[in-house]
């Protein structure tokens, strides 16, 4: 254990999972979330005024547990890091104002920081070897769906290409609801695709055309496959023809996970950068995982994939971005910041 790296409190709340991590540089204390998932489940989906609510409740609770598994008290921290941005503005500010209240009250430096960069930084708690740059990688969440490259963690982060239209993990929540499985989709989906035939149905890969390629070569479109599978299942249901469940989910996530991948790896190759590091809760999808190992073991490209647990939105990612941001000798955020739905990518801190 490195005593004299930072000890850093980080908060998560831009969505509908309150975070709360600590690390110490790169070494990882304490990891707890509060999902308000089960709440959004009656809904069919995140509802922004629920999710605020939830991470009002949450957060006091959720910080204690977080101290009490590092075993440290809050007077021993020595920065509070919390995510400003992108995500759901009342979320954010839950987060944006309990961090602030805690460096006040500690007199402690607070360092504001973008919830995608933060998906890149968790890899670093999990690989003994550091994460080399440049690197590719590609987000995967139900709000975001981001292919960025990455040349230096803390300064220089660019956007490739983002979805035009649904997320990745929006598509699968959406497909799944029209399936008539449960909330979230994502899990639903790949449990129903266990025996299906993954060749089944040809559904199409958004954004993948020849003529797409000046324009939207890293981009993603998951609105469309999503039209397509419910125009199939509606061209199904009206011959009055049974719809092979299992062959439906795995067609459409093949589709998913193939454009997905493809689009990556092509980064890697278009840009010579022969590495790949994949984030965000979508990542647990056993297929995504999968293919993403065989394609980047066929085009010699190194793929990183932190663990599930680091993958889906959580407080340690945040507060090793303050670390690394602290390492680096960047100064501390001033206190006028506030919560931005739509801070881009390249503003790694406020």
């Amino acid at each position: 254990m490195n005593r004299d790296a930072p000890l850093v409190l980080g908060i998560e709340t831009s969505c509908d999972e309150t975070g709360v991590g600590i690390v110490r540089g790169t070494e990882l204390l304490a990891n707890v979330i509060a999902s308000s998932m089960e709440e959004h489940a009656r809904y069919g989906g995140v509802v922004p005024e629920v999710a605020a609510r939830a991470h009002l409740e949450a957060l006091g609770p959720t910080i204690a547990a977080a101290l009490a598994e590092a075993d440290i008290g809050l007077a021993d921290v020595d920065a509070v890091a919390v995510t400003n941005g992108p995500g759901l503005a009342g979320a954010l500010m839950v987060g944006v104002g309990a961090a602030k209240a805690l460096a006040v009250a500690l007199d402690r430096p607070l360092y504001a920081v973008n919830h995608l960069v933060g998906h890149v930084g968790a890899d670093l708690l999990d690989h003994e070897a550091p994460l080399e740059t440049p690197t590719v990688a590609l987000l995967v969440s139900g709000g975001h769906t981001s292919l960025l490259l990455v040349r230096d963690l803390v300064s220089d982060v660019e956007l490739l290409g983002e979805t035009v239209d649904d997320a990745a993990g929006e598509a699968f929540d959406k497909v799944a609801r029209l399936l008539g499985l449960p909330y979230p989709g994502g899990p639903e989906i790949d449990r129903a695709a266990i025996g299906g035939d993954p060749t089944a149905i040809r559904f199409p890969r958004g954004l993948t055309r020849p003529k797409d390629q000046a324009s939207h070569s890293f981009d993603f479109s998951f609105s469309g496959l999503k039209t397509a599978v419910a125009r199939w299942v509606e061209q199904r249901e009206a011959a009055g023809e049974p719809i092979p469940l299992a062959d439906v989910a795995a067609s459409f996530r093949e589709a998913v996970v193939d454009v997905l991948v493809a689009k990556a790896v092509a980064a890697c190759t278009d840009l010579g950068v022969p590495r790949l590091l994949l984030g965000g809760g979508v990542v647990a999808n056993a297929r995504l995982r999968e293919l993403a190992e065989e394609r980047a073991a066929a085009a010699g490209i190194a793929l990183r994939i932190p663990p599930l647990s680091l993958c889906t939105d959580n407080g340690a990612m945040i507060a090793e971005l303050g670390a690394q941001l602290i390492m680096a000798g960047h100064p501390p955020s001033s206190m006028d910041f506030g919560a931005d739905s739509t801070l881009p990518v390249t503003d790694i801190q406020a």
